[in-house]
């Protein structure tokens, strides 16, 4: 006869285990995202490094942190990982094209690390650690793809994403085709990407309008106003569903929709202690020279005030001037014009081809202020980036027309700022250097960087639109529109 202490026990044990066993059940069955308190799909966060795109010479480390779902409420971007490679990766592939046309050098070594460029091993004593590359300015788009790829609120399912981000490079595309007299080759990868963005999924929960993509020439290269082949650029910027789309580029337009981001410099720090290094390096530097300018003349600009600048400089005893045109120095070493700017207190920013110009930011990089003469060529910009009171950091001399810059204007009026001032002006202009740069696409820093910044400017700019629809009111007007404003001259000065 069976003991009934045994049998007991026995049953007991049989009982422990069933119950074990049905509850590791229901934990492994149970949705964990349900604990973390986020929509179902969240398991789909991608917090690995995608595949950068270029040609990789130098490879760093990167070093992440997980961020958890919470801390990346309201800030997810969905990549369209699945666009055509002919949008994108296909262009580096034919980089020895991309400035057929022109007399400017072949592309292709500019997309080594990720889009930075060659490194530069001889920093002449000017630059400092290794954090300096040759950067050439239409990589914007590349080095702002591989940057994306570790931002750090990545998902993959669109319906979290507050963004959704367009790995076109439309700037290398445009590069390719700009000189065709074909207008239809000239806008046949618009109308192709605009198609294909056009029946996603992810197009019709807002129309396009939270979709963005990023490039590494001036708007205006992308909006082609009439089909007369001796207009410049393309039509991308005006088809249907681009107009519901934002862009951002090194210069801005004056439609809404397209946003100014830096120009990419040779500084792309890969630790926080190389931006602080290099920020006191600056601010312990001699400067010898009151003013600086670092350019050539436009001759065939009949409103150009180029020439006027470099007659100023000449007759100036405390002013440096590189002539680009002379064939002296060179205006594409990086160590060579960072020493110029390194010894001046103020840099002479006037507009060039365009408004902007990439010597702004290298101006800046060096601790010096930058003089403008038209509010488009950053105040009215670089509205993510730039303190709003241009004072703090920059000195305006408005000059409407070329009669406008009277003889003798620019050193009376450097003159006239007080040593207080002056230095009030660098140090925020030294403290204004990480928020300018794009750090190293492989590294993360603690502080925001000019990627960052534009993330976060293009993040709140779709938000505006879906509180606008959650109003009840139409997200289509104003969205596209022209806001000439952008380039007019301030009634006062602040």
């Amino acid at each position: 006869m069976e003991n009934p202490l045994i049998a007991k026990c026995s049953q007991d044990l049989w009982f422990g285990i069933l119950i074990s066993f049905f509850f590791c059940f229901v934990l492994l069955s149970f949705d964990y995202s349900t604990f973390l308190g986020v929509n179902n799909g969240a398991n789909l966060l991608v917090n690995k490094r995608g595949r950068p795109v270029g040609f990789v010479k130098n490879q760093t480390v990167l070093i992440t942190s997980q961020s958890s779902p919470d801390s990346c409420t309201g800030r997810y971007v969905y990549i369209h990982d699945d666009l055509p490679s002919k949008f994108n990766s296909d262009l580096l592939k034919n980089c020895r094209l991309l400035t057929r046309g022109t007399d400017k050098p072949n592309l292709c070594p500019y997309f080594e690390n990720w889009g930075l460029g060659p490194e530069i091993v001889n920093t002449e004593g000017v630059l400092a650690n290794k954090s300096w590359f040759s950067t050439n300015q239409f990589t914007l788009e590349v080095i702002f793809h591989n940057k994306m790829k570790q931002y750090k609120c990545l998902t993959k399912n669109s319906s979290l994403a507050s963004a959704i981000y367009v790995p076109f490079y439309a700037g290398l595309d445009a590069s390719l085709h700009l000189w065709d007299s074909n207008l239809t080759v000239r806008d046949a990868s618009a109308r192709d990407l605009n198609g294909w963005l056009s029946k996603r999924p992810e197009w019709k929960t807002m129309w396009g309008r939270d979709h963005f993509l990023v490039a590494g020439r001036i708007s205006w290269d992308f909006r082609r106003q009439t089909d007369e082949v001796s207009d410049w650029g393309s039509k991308l910027r005006f088809l249907p569903e681009s107009m519901n789309m934002s862009m951002l580029s090194v210069e801005g337009s004056s439609w809404r929709n397209d946003y100014a981001i830096p120009y990419p410099t040779n500084f792309h720090p890969a630790k926080d202690s190389d931006v602080v290094q290099w920020q006191n390096r600056m601010r312990k530097l001699e400067r010898p020279y009151l003013f600086t300018f670092v350019g050539a003349p436009r001759p065939d600009q009949q409103n150009s005030i180029r020439g006027k600048i470099i007659d100023q400089c000449l007759a100036s005893s405390v002013c440096k001037l590189i002539d680009c045109s002379s064939g002296g120095i060179k205006c594409d070493n990086p160590a060579s014009v960072m020493r110029v700017f390194q010894s001046s207190v103020y840099c002479l920013q006037p507009t060039g081809d365009s408004y902007t110009r990439k010597s702004a930011f290298d101006s800046i990089l060096a601790g010096c202020i930058p003089v403008f003469f038209h509010p488009g060529t950053a105040y009215s910009q670089y509205l993510w980036h730039l303190p709003k009171n241009h004072t703090k950091y920059s000195v305006f001399i408005p000059v409407r027309y070329v009669e406008d810059l009277k003889e003798g204007l620019i050193e009376r009026t450097l003159v006239g700022i007080s040593k207080e001032k002056e230095l009030e002006m660098r140090e925020e202009v030294i403290r204004l250097i990480p928020k300018l740069v794009y750090a190293d696409p492989m590294s993360r820093l603690e502080t925001e960087d000019a990627f960052d910044l534009s993330v976060k400017g293009i993040l709140e700019t779709i938000e505006n639109v879906r509180k606008v629809t959650r109003e009840g009111r139409d997200p289509s007007i104003g969205f596209a529109d022209e806001d000439s404003y952008k380039y007019t001259f301030p009634k006062t000065l602040e």
